[in-house]
């Protein structure tokens, strides 16, 4: 997919167009080696008003070479972008640019590709482009540039979408200091805001017409391009949709984000009953026990005003605060009862939980705050056995949310409590604070907007849906959905259905679009892979292991990308993408899964319920396995020689890494490199990289050599490979279920 935004290409190497090795020309007196020029900062101020969207860009570089370096500035712009300012600064002279049109453009961007035999500049062809000269730069002496440009945000499905590069297939090394900042302003009030590549902190304006986004980060090897969503509030509670489609051919994949209201007034939220079930057993003694009460003091502290609680503690037996739930004012009370107590005993979980189902009020939406630090040793202390108990006493408007700490905890009955009792689990430890993870969840799920949340899609076939179960939604708090579908419409409808104090409420969202055509969102298919691998190791994990599961894990994996602990297959295998690799790979995979479904409790037990569970709730895809940053001369901060960059993916190993004998091998550090183009995965198998959806046993391949007539005419043909091509000298990639492989000669 072409990025329509500024990108800074060959910034001598990003900003130094470099001749390869086997084809320089020195220049006596002129250094031609881009790991001679260090980025010392690159910073990126983004204002953004009633959907124009102006970029500026500071930054600068010092050679630390000792000699001149010198070369172009080529900056392909995104379409209806205008340049306001593009300044050159040597020794505080500014110094112009030349803007290209699009045919002007191609003709460099071919003749470059050419040259420099590096297909970095493929995927910009067709677009407009500033071109600067750069003057020789003195050893020592640095050069700060600035550009600024605006173009117009496009609206779709009721979201604007924001780009920037921040990583490029040019860029060889680390940033010193990277910054990214964005002001939006808007007329009508923002809903959902969304960064699937980077961790933003986000500041709105108590009116929510304006809010600020950040990143920044030191030494920074960039592995994804900056992309922010925002949306325009339509309803009470706010719904839009992401669509990607690799081709017409195949079915697609859809991301709704739903954001209920931002906060509301005391008037408007759904008064909640709260209860605190607390391990006092001999385990929690010291500081546990003391991180807990606190824990407890928190939640009822920020208790809302119609909200009522009550609370247990238990060890061998359990003990209430009051019989009957208490309103608000007699929260007080409650904590200084909580911090009378100490830990001592057993643990008896079967009736502390049982006792707090059965308090819960049918006409009240209800949540329980479990806590515990052990296996159940007082009571019932068969998991099956309490699982059935709970589902005796469990009411339909209960919520149970688990927090599991220490390595000590029976994650499968942690796990299915949630599972059955519409909530989350959450693991607390050794090194984490009880108070902060409580806290943290409480502060989420304290404003109930709707509860026994329903979704329907009409207009096309939705399946496959993550998460599968939705929870209540809360103010504040964005439900991110993904999913499969089948067909297209134009005008399909969603329905979001629950209840608001015990009346049921309809929220209807029309003229919704689900691509026929490919095209679209390409990390929506990563998302939702991860998410469905997550589940699948928790069904593995809950209810034990089968071939289709493994099988199901497997092929995800390798097409998508999605490396995992247990999934590690993907680049220790050498030739996973074979039918006898792929086999390995099961049989291994099948190991462990067994291992998984085997081991409730531990410290690698906690350890892969926690990781599941980040799969299954994930936000965004992980990235791809990093390999470690060198030091070059003069403190700069860079990859390993040669590493290269994916247009959609992560900072990766070396294209040809060399062996101890000064070979070629397609091996470092015993994994395979990866990278992520688009929603595809390549791996370097013998040099070459190779998409993981192409079967080596069963497909041939339509050969084009590199740089030939016959190449730049298949790109002209099918512009959409230029991504993939991209990639270097040699790719094999398939598209539309025909297998292009580009070949040295």
């Amino acid at each position: 997919m072409k990025r329509y935004l500024l990108f800074f290409v060959l910034l001598i190497s990003l900003l130094l167009i470099v001749l390869p090795a086997a084809a320089q020309v020195f220049v006596p007196g002129v250094d031609t080696d881009p790991q001679t020029l260090i980025i010392d900062y690159h910073r990126v101020q983004v204002d953004i008003e009633n959907q124009i969207a102006t970029t500026h860009i500071d930054f600068q570089f010092t050679n630390i070479g000792e000699r001149l370096a010198e070369g172009t500035l080529i900056f392909p712009l995104p379409a209806g972008a205008a340049v306001e300012n593009l300044t050159m600064w040597v020794d505080g002279q500014p110094y112009e640019a030349k803007i290209l049109e699009a045919e002007e453009a191609r003709a460099i961007y071919n003749e470059t590709v050419r040259r420099l035999a590096d297909p970095a500049l493929l995927e910009y062809v067709g677009m407009n482009a500033v071109q600067a000269s750069v003057f020789p730069i003195p050893p020592g002496e640095s050069r700060r540039v600035e550009v600024t440009y605006s173009y117009v945000l496009e609206v779709d499905n009721g979201l604007l979408k924001y780009s920037y590069p921040v990583q490029a297939v040019g860029l060889r090394r680390a940033v010193d200091q990277m910054a990214i900042s964005v002001n939006v302003i808007s007329n009508d009030p923002i809903s959902n805001i969304y960064s699937p590549s980077h961790n933003i902190a986000i500041t709105r304006a108590d009116d929510n017409l304006s809010f600020r986004a950040g990143f920044e980060a030191a030494n920074y090897v960039p592995e994804d391009d900056f992309t922010l969503y925002y949306g325009v509030e339509s309803d009470t509670i706010n719904v839009n949709l992401l669509t990607y489609r690799e081709s017409a051919n195949q079915d697609g994949f859809f991301m709704l984000l739903v954001q209920p209201p931002i906060s509301l007034p005391d008037d408007a939220v759904i008064a909640k009953d709260v209860i605190i079930v607390l391990d006092q057993s001999g385990s929690m003694l010291g500081e546990k026990w003391d991180q807990a009460r606190a824990a407890a003091a928190y939640v009822l502290e920020n208790l809302n005003p119609e909200d009522r609680f009550n609370v247990i503690t238990f060890s061998t037996g359990w003990r209430t605060f009051s019989m009957e739930m208490e309103p608000v004012r007699e929260a007080e009370d409650a904590i200084a009862w909580i911090n009378t107590l100490y830990a001592e005993g057993g643990t008896d979980i079967n009736g502390a939980l049982t006792t707090a189902l059965n308090m819960a009020d049918t006409e009240r939406p209800t949540t329980i705050l479990f806590l515990t630090d052990g296996l159940a040793t007082e009571g019932v202390i068969e998991s099956d056995a309490i699982l059935a108990n709970l589902e005796a006493a469990a009411k339909p408007n209960v919520r149970i949310f688990t927090f599991g700490v220490g390595d000590d905890v029976d994650t499968f009955l942690l796990d299915a409590i949630v599972r059955d009792h519409h909530g989350a689990s959450s693991y607390v430890r050794p090194n984490e604070r009880i108070d902060e993870e409580v806290a943290s969840l409480y502060n989420k799920i304290s404003a109930p907007v709707l509860t026994d949340v329903a979704l329907t899609i009409d207009g096309v076939q939705a399946e496959l849906m993550y998460p599968q179960q939705l929870n209540d939604l809360f103010a504040g708090e964005q439900l991110t959905i993904v999913g499969r579908y089948r067909g297209n419409a134009d005008n399909a409808t969603i329905t979001l259905s629950g209840t608001v104090r015990g009346q049921e409420q309809n929220f209807t969202y029309s003229g919704l679009s689900f691509r026929e055509n490919a095209g679209g969102e390409p990390f929506i298919a990563r998302l939702w892979a991860t998410r469905r691998i997550g589940d699948l190791l928790n069904t593995i994990r809950l209810n034990g292991e089968s071939e289709e599961l493994v099988n199901s894990v497997v092929s995800l994996s390798i097409r998508y990308g999605i490396i995992t602990p247990y999934t590690s297959f993907l680049i220790d295998e050498n030739d996973i993408l074979s039918q006898e690799g792929r086999q390995r790979a099961e049989e291994a995979f099948a190991a462990e899964a067994e291992d998984l479904a085997a081991e409730a409790s531990g410290a690698q037990a906690v350890a892969a319920a926690d990781a599941s569970s980040s799969l299954a709730n994930a936000q965004a895809a992980p990235a791809a396995p990093q390999q470690p940053v060198g030091q070059a001369g003069g403190g700069g901060a860079f990859p390993a020689p040669m590493a290269t960059s994916s247009p959609a993916g992560a900072m990766l190993p070396p294209a040809e890494p060399m062996d101890e004998d000064g070979e070629v091998s397609t091996r470092m550090d015993d994994s395979t490199p990866i990278q992520f183009v688009n929603d595809k995965t390549f791996l370097l198998i013998d040099g070459v990289w190779t998409d993981t959806a192409f079967e080596p046993d069963t497909m041939e391949t339509q050969k084009v050599v590199f740089l030939s007539d016959a190449y730049f005419d298949l790109l002209a043909q099918i512009p959409e490979l230029a991504d993939y091509f991209a990639l270097g000298e040699r790719v094999i990639v398939v598209y539309d279920g025909i297998a292009y492989e580009v070949t040295a000669e």
